[in-house]
């Protein structure tokens, strides 16, 4: 079961307790007649995503719509007919069509808002698989397209709020890279529910709504990769398919390809190699003409990595070699803000883990080593260094790991993020096994990194 996240959004909205709403619903009941005896563990349940029976999510809609002085109807409570394309309460389904835009932005907002009041079950519920999974990706990739996003509202879009979300989306990535993904969540969340969902809501023609739309996948793309980068695994893909969706109404196939980009990277880390393939070769069939040489090169890196963890290493090679054809065609300052993540020395370091699994550990060693003396951010030279240090070990070479290892660990300082803490325990590990003097001590730096709680 789905937790609902639209019902609860509108319970807190119309100040109610759980208790409470079960109250009024045996009341409202009563009048027609029912005798219900509901209290506030059976309100829970419906939170966790169980629908009750027979007339019961009438009368919720009932009790809601009179407290809000509004009518609130089941696709509100995310209670409409299943499989109906509206009744999820996380809004991950997303009919491409803009006859049903206003609800998948209330899906979306009512997301975010739960994530905002650090709802606990969002941290840890749990990736969709199957064809909940793949959904998303087809429906972008496929008509109807979305002919007219224009909406009535209250208030007008401006040029310059916009603008203000483009630059926000600027700021968290510089702070993702410097402080992580777990202290920088909360601050873009916050920013979306505050800035980003009222203008969904606002008034704007069918050319500024496709941009508000497009700088909206940018920012909810962000939040999705703190939230990987926080260990919430189904958050993080949620978040995902809300910015393919909102990519598909801005028109603009390149930014789908990137957040296609940002599932593929998550499905390599949950090691659904072959899921990886195939959502890279819908990013790169489908944005054709319009993807660039940046993300172009990452997905076929991503590809050759995938490939090598399935044994396949003639299409391996033939991946890497395509990514770095790509690689040698990036023009600096030509690339799109969102693909600025793709900086000298990646594809390098990505080829390096495909070479690793297909056990050449000498090419390994080289694009590693390329890897690391390209300009980098501290985030992903701390990656670099952690692939370079596992190789080292690996030819037998401890004292060079271990201060490969040393700087890793210095460029991770101040930073709260679970994949590299997860680097830092890996490396840790192997160094106190080679047994080595300078090894050891370096593993100790490590451990006191690691003491630190996030």
């Amino acid at each position: 079961m789905e937790p609902n996240v639209l019902l609860e959004s509108l319970i807190d909205e119309a100040g109610m307790s759980r208790a409470g709403l079960a109250g009024h619903v045996n009341r409202a009941g009563r009048a027609r007649g029912l005798s219900l005896r509901y209290e506030h563990t059976a309100v829970s349940r419906w939170l966790k995503g169980q629908r009750p029976r027979g007339q019961v999510p009438d009368l919720i809609c009932e009790v809601l719509g009179g407290r809000l002085g509004r009518p609130v109807v089941l696709d509100d409570i995310g209670m409409g007919v299943p499989g109906g394309g509206s009744g999820s309460g996380y809004g991950t389904e997303s009919a491409p069509h803009s006859a049903s835009l206003s609800g998948f932005v209330e899906r979306a907002t009512a997301l975010w808002r739960s994530d905002e009041q650090q709802r606990p079950h969002l941290a840890t519920v749990p990736t969709v698989t199957g064809t909940t999974a793949v959904m998303p990706v087809w429906e972008w990739e496929n008509p109807p397209e979305d002919t007219d996003v224009s909406r009535p509202g209250p208030g007008r879009v401006s040029a310059a709020d916009i603008e203000t979300l483009r630059s926000a989306r600027d700021h968290y990535e510089q702070m993702y890279r410097k402080a992580g993904g777990i202290a920088t969540r909360p601050r873009i969340v916050r920013f979306l529910n505050a800035e980003a969902a009222p203008l969904l809501r606002g008034g704007h023609s069918d050319e500024l709504g496709r941009r508000l739309h497009r700088a909206t996948a940018a920012l909810v793309a962000m939040a999705g990769i703190c939230a990987y980068d926080s260990d919430a695994h189904g958050l993080a893909q949620r978040y995902f398919h809300q910015a393919l969706r909102l990519a598909k109404s801005s028109g603009d196939r390149a930014l789908g390809g990137y957040v296609i980009a940002l599932l593929v990277t998550q499905s390599l880390f949950l090691g659904d190699h072959r899921r990886s393939i195939a959502f890279a070769e819908a990013a790169l069939r489908a944005a054709g003409d319009h993807i660039t040489p940046a993300l172009a090169a990452d997905l076929h890196a991503m590809q050759a990595k995938a490939y090598a963890q399935l044994g396949d290493a003639a299409s391996a090679r033939a991946c890497i070699r395509r990514a770095e054809a790509q690689a040698g065609r990036i023009h600096t300052g030509q690339e799109p803000d969102e693909t600025g993540y793709v900086q000298p020395g990646l594809v390098d370091v990505q080829v390096a883990e495909a070479l690793l699994s297909l056990g050449d550990l000498p090419a390994a060693r080289e694009h590693a080593a390329s890897a690391v003396r390209a300009p980098a951010h501290d985030r992903g030279r701390v990656h670099r260094l952690a692939m370079l240090s596992h190789i080292e070990l690996l030819q037998g070479e401890p004292d060079r790991a271990a201060g490969t290892a040393a700087e890793m660990a210095e460029r991770a300082r101040g930073m709260e993020s679970q994949r590299l803490r997860d680097r830092l325990r890996q490396v840790r590990r192997e160094l106190a096994e080679s047994g080595c003097a300078d090894a050891v001590q370096t593993a100790g730096l490590i451990d006191g990194a690691l003491r630190v709680p996030l």
